[in-house]
Formats: C-alpha cells, sequence, structure tokens
C-alpha cells in the first residue's frame, strides 16, 4: 500500500461537508488535549509519536477499517514516518501536510452574500483558529476586516476577483491572532483603520474608526457604518454593512459572547459589554445577519461551511444574551473564562507594532485554539 498527501484544503472540505475521517494525532498527549481537528464527522486516536519508534503492528487494530486514515502531527515529518509504517502493514494512509502548523493557517474562503449593485461579501474561515476575516467588494474595490497575517491569501483573492484592495479595518486591536491588516494596507497602497480607543500604543499612523464615519467601497451605495461596541476590549467596534450585515468582532459570537479579560480589565469592561449587548445591539435590526471575528466550536459552521445567524435568533438563542440579572451576568463573564491565548501579550506587541518577530516565532505565537468568548 501507499502514503497519499491530504492538503488543509481538502482537510477543511471534509469538515464543511461532515464526511468521516479517521485522524491518528501522533503528538503529545497534552498538545493534543490542547487543540485538535474538529469536525463532525472526525475520529480520533492519539498516539505520541515516541511510542511508536519500534513500529505500528500492536495499534492497527485500533484503526478504522474502512475509514480514511490521516496521521497528524505538529509539521509533518513524524506523520509521513507514521504512515509509511501503517502503509507497509497494508493499509493506505494519508499525511496532513504541514502538520497543524500549516492547519493554524489555513483559510477557507466563502462567499457569504451578495450585496446592493452587484457588490459580493466573502467569509475567510481560519478553520483550525477559529478565525474569521471579511472581504467585502463592489465595482473593482475591496475593503478587508479582521485580516490574518496570512495576507497573500487575501490580496490573491482579490485579485482573482479584479478588485483593488483600498480599505483594510480591524474590528479591535487583535490578542489571539497576529493582524495582516497594516501589511496589506502598506502592500496595496490602502487605508488603514483601528479603533482609537485600542491605538493608543501603536507606532504607526492609522485612520481612526469612529461613529458616524462611513466608508465607501466602489461607486455604488455600499459602506460599513462602524458601531462602537465596547467590552471585548475599550475600543471594540462593530460594522453594519449594506444595512444587511453586522460584523460584530469578538464583541459577540454564534454560541457565545466576547471575554473582556485580556487587558486585565475583566472587571472595569464588564459593564461595557453588558451596554454594547444589552443595549446598543438591541437598537438594530433584528434582521441583521451576524458575522462573528471568531466562532468558539466547529458546530457553528452552517452547511455552506459560513459561520452567520439572523441577530434575532441570537437573541433568542444564545445564553450570553438572556441573562437578565446583571449580577449573574458579570460573575458568568469574569468567572468563566477560558486559559488566556497563547502569547497574547507579545501577540498584541506585534499588532501595535512594538516588536516584529520572524515569521516563523509569528507561527509559534498563534499556535493553539481560539480563546476569545466566556465559555
Amino acid at each position: 500500500m501507499s502514503i497519499k498527501p491530504m492538503t488543509t484544503s481538502e482537510m477543511a472540505r471534509k469538515i464543511i461537508n461532515k464526511e468521516p475521517v479517521f485522524i491518528l494525532d501522533v503528538r503529545n498527549a497534552a498538545a493534543f488535549a490542547d487543540w485538535k481537528i474538529e469536525g463532525e464527522g472526525i475520529r480520533h486516536l492519539n498516539i505520541p509519536y515516541f511510542d511508536l519508534l519500534d513500529g505500528v503492528e500492536g495499534i492497527m487494530d485500533q484503526l478504522s477499517p474502512d475509514l480514511d486514515i490521516v496521521v497528524v502531527c505538529a509539521k509533518e515529518g513524524s506523520s509521513i514516518m507514521v504512515a509509511e509504517m501503517i502503509a507497509e502493514q497494508g493499509r493506505t494512509a494519508f499525511y496532513l501536510e504541514g502538520g497543524m502548523k500549516a492547519w493554524s493557517e489555513h483559510l477557507q474562503p466563502v462567499k457569504v452574500g451578495d450585496l446592493t449593485d452587484g457588490g459580493e461579501l466573502y467569509q475567510f474561515v481560519r478553520i483550525g483558529k477559529g478565525c474569521l476575516s471579511y472581504m467585502i467588494v463592489s465595482n473593482g474595490e475591496a475593503a478587508i476586516v479582521d485580516a490574518t497575517r496570512m495576507t497573500d491569501v487575501f490580496t490573491s483573492f482579490a485579485e482573482k476577483l479584479k478588485s483593488k484592495i483600498t480599505h483594510v479595518l480591524d474590528t479591535h486591536l487583535h490578542a489571539d491572532h497576529i493582524s495582516g491588516g497594516r501589511k496589506i494596507a502598506e502592500q496595496v497602497g490602502g487605508t488603514y483603520w483601528l479603533p482609537p480607543k485600542d491605538a493608543g500604543e501603536v507606532t504607526f499612523a492609522y485612520e481612526p474608526l469612529e461613529e458616524g464615519r462611513d466608508i465607501l467601497i466602489g461607486k455604488t451605495t455600499i459602506s460599513i457604518q462602524p458601531l462602537y461596541s465596547p467590552g471585548h476590549t475599550i475600543g471594540s467596534t462593530s460594522f453594519v454593512v449594506d444595512d444587511k450585515y453586522l460584523l460584530s468582532g469578538d464583541i459577540l459570537f454564534i454560541d457565545s459572547i466576547g471575554r473582556p479579560d485580556l487587558a486585565g480589565l475583566a472587571e472595569d469592561w464588564v459593564g461595557d459589554l453588558r451596554e454594547s449587548l444589552y443595549k446598543r445591539y438591541r437598537e438594530l435590526s433584528e434582521e441583521l445577519i451576524v458575522l462573528p471575528a471568531h466562532f468558539m466550536i466547529i458546530e457553528e459552521l452552517n452547511d455552506d461551511g459560513s459561520v452567520a445567524e439572523r441577530l434575532g435568533t441570537l437573541f433568542e438563542k444564545n445564553h450570553g444574551l438572556n441573562i437578565e440579572n446583571e449580577t449573574e451576568f458579570r460573575k458568568l463573564v469574569t468567572e468563566n473564562l477560558p486559559p488566556q491565548p497563547n502569547a497574547y501579550q507579545e501577540i498584541r506587541k506585534t499588532n501595535m507594532g512594538k516588536i516584529t518577530p520572524d515569521e516563523e516565532t509569528q507561527r509559534e505565537m498563534e499556535i493553539g485554539p481560539n480563546r476569545c468568548a466566556v465559555r
């Protein structure tokens, strides 16, 4: 039998399609417990690589007899070796190209919908990390919201659509991933926008995102209307796009709400978070489609791979939006927080322009799951 590579794009498509896959994850137990490939059709077996150095004969009966076997490790090398051992035992085995590092960086573009006068809105799903970025396209121009550091994905996609990137926006100063916003703006000669209340320590020039300032994309009536919504950070800003979509940043997710502690100010900011969710968002149309900057669990993906839900539905079903007692809300937000993101202080400094880690260091800084939500 043989071994075959499986690209991150192929794996992402299998997860979106809910196809059954058997994953043999050969990282150590702690790394596997902290972060792994997830999906409705995924079955896992975690056996550390060092336990397989003498061969895989002892685990062959634990491998699914009728599902594709995909071996996964941190960077790819160990998974190739284990896949070869499995092939020697008479089974075809795949290995994930680039390992979990590549999985962390994969972006899956999904068209969310059409906008007025022929515009389009795309979501880029970073399925292994839980990050969501957006591209608004109209009349040959494009705006990008919450870009990741894999900037080539966005610039290449815009070129494919024959659109010039004119504006790049971040809903807030990110702490769980390195923003590609400033880099893209510099590369294409576009305008980089950032909430000024989050930008007190940045070392570069930016255009301030302030409520009431519309940003026109193309020559149509499409506009992005900043909506100041503090809580996750003091400057967190949402955008209403084309009176149809609410880009909520890290304030509101499909299954949860944003955590307010990544600057160490949970007790101070929890009131802002409640004000944003329970007052400002209540004043918006319930027909708006919420498009967050992250998703928490794989079940939040829709059948087409997008992460989106009507605002009115979230007011009905999202527990974080249905806590009438303010004391109970404060307790939920300050006492039910997951571990803070890996290297989040260094990520914040990078996004401020204070430090400039090399590419490999940036990869290491981002490794791990998304942890931007209240549990």
